[in-house]
């Protein structure tokens, strides 16, 4: 059991291969999904599996299938795909799925995030811990014969459906796109998705290669978007998109070679959905920027505020019947999406935005621009809890709240802090008027972590 909490944490299975993650334990985690998906829902015969690009996923894969076929259950194999392919293949084949991959960690890491059927979330409460403690015990095979193992195309499919998402492609103009997929599962998806538009898309490091030879995967860190920032610029192109490993978050980059945030990109997709429904729900985790309910709110629209992380926020979706979700990470979330998430979908909104506007993306971002960010900075702790209490009782004056971590409304600015899941750090996403700002409350921040 030990060894299967190293790998097993709040949204997903994660962990270092061959050491933490092999196929014995993979095997046993794929006999304790079949098992659970048994019981909670009846009826299911079949197990979607898809893979990313690295090289450990091939044998891992395998490895889940025998478990799930020695529960008698058959395994539809949908070979190299995007996360959000396979959520789609949950959604359209009404399947439950799992998903190798370790999204935007280094090559040396595997892992499965799950779904139920109809791309439902499987997290740390809905059904993850149960996978955990029936993995870390010897499941009797079924007493059925084993299941069969078929495989499955869907790319154009889920392309086609990624598409539907443009009110009209005949309506986007001739833009010209750097896209930038990091030797990930981009290099499947992009192309798929683009060629039938007219753009031209040119595709930075297209060879699906899950060492990373020319950087990693991980987006979200501003160092990984350079050789985008400045393609965009060399070429003169209209915008950029940066995917991760896994190809479900995509983060944008203006004609100026400039980042988009989470949030940023979150406001703008919102304000195209809220278009189309008016009056509809959005959701917005937590470390979203206040311009966010802001904008959502002047659009006509309803925001709800959700903990960080996919499951939270699909659960909250499917009680709200919000019809968008958006998290400053840069997961996207859609309603007719099977509630799932999708950077390549949030891409298409993007692109009807710009195309319906007479002005470059530089310009069209300003309106859903209205404070300064900290991003998220960490901080290596010894005891996170304590130290989350400690900056409470210093700001016991201001309003705060625990939905997921400590966030405390300072006035004009504020800040959340949240423990790592997985690492004793503490992370300080914070937001104020200006950038002087910021950086003199940070450190007025931190300096009650030390003391100091």
């Amino acid at each position: 059991m030990s060894d299967l909490n190293a790998i097993f944490h709040a949204y997903d299975v994660r962990g270092t291969y061959p050491d933490q993650i092999d196929a014995d334990v993979v095997e046993r985690i794929g006999a304790a999904f079949a098992h659970y998906v048994s019981d909670v829902d009846p009826g299911t015969r079949r197990v979607l599996i898809a893979r990313d690009m690295r090289a450990s996923g091939v044998e891992l894969s395998a490895a889940f299938a025998r478990g799930v076929q020695r529960q008698g259950l058959n395994v539809v194999d949908l070979g190299l795909a995007s996360t959000d392919l396979l959520y789609f293949a949950a959604g359209h084949l009404d399947a439950p799925g799992a998903m190798f991959t370790a999204s935007h960690n280094p090559a040396r890491y595997n892992g499965i995030k799950f779904c139920r059927s109809g791309a439902r979330p499987v997290g740390e409460a809905t059904g993850l811990d149960r996978i955990r403690h029936d993995a870390a015990r010897e499941l009797a095979t079924a007493p059925s014969e084993a299941g069969s193992i078929t495989s499955r195309d869907l790319l154009e499919d889920f392309a086609g459906h990624v598409r539907s998402f443009l009110r009209d492609p005949a309506a986007i103009k001739p833009l010209k796109i750097v896209a930038d997929t990091a030797n990930g599962m981009g290099g499947l998806i992009v192309p798929a998705v683009f060629d039938p538009l007219p753009v031209t898309v040119e595709i930075l490091y297209p060879e699906l290669d899950g060492s990373f030879p020319n950087h990693p995967a991980d987006p979200i860190q501003p160092e990984n978007q350079a050789d985008l920032r400045r393609r965009v610029v060399e070429t003169g192109a209209d915008l950029g998109l940066a995917f991760d490993g896994d190809a479900d978050r995509v983060f944008v980059v203006d004609e100026k070679g400039e980042p988009m945030s989470g949030s940023t990109t979150t406001s703008l997709v919102a304000s195209m959905m809220l278009e189309r429904e008016p009056g509809a729900t959005i959701l917005h985790n937590l470390i979203c920027s206040r311009s966010v309910p802001e904008l959502i709110v002047e659009g006509g629209g309803t925001p709800v505020r959700t903990r960080v992380g996919h499951s939270f926020v699909k659960a909250v979706m499917a009680e709200t019947g919000a019809i968008f979700g958006g998290e400053h990470s840069a997961h996207y979330y859609f309603r007719d999406n099977y509630r799932a998430d999708s950077g390549i979908i949030a891409a298409m909104h993007v692109l009807d935005y710009v195309s319906a506007h007479d002005a470059p993306l530089s310009e069209l971002r300003k309106r859903f621009e209205r404070y300064a960010a900290s991003g998220e900075i960490n901080t290596t702790v010894d005891d996170t809890a304590a130290v989350i209490d400690k900056v409470a009782r210093h700001y016991d004056g201001r309003p705060q709240d625990r939905m997921d971590g400590l966030t405390v409304d300072c006035g004009e600015w504020w800040f959340n802090l949240r423990p790592s899941n997985t690492e004793p750090l503490l992370r300080l996403n914070l937001e104020a008027p200006t950038s002087d700002e910021v950086a003199r409350h940070v450190a007025e921040v931190r300096a009650v972590f030390t003391g100091a």
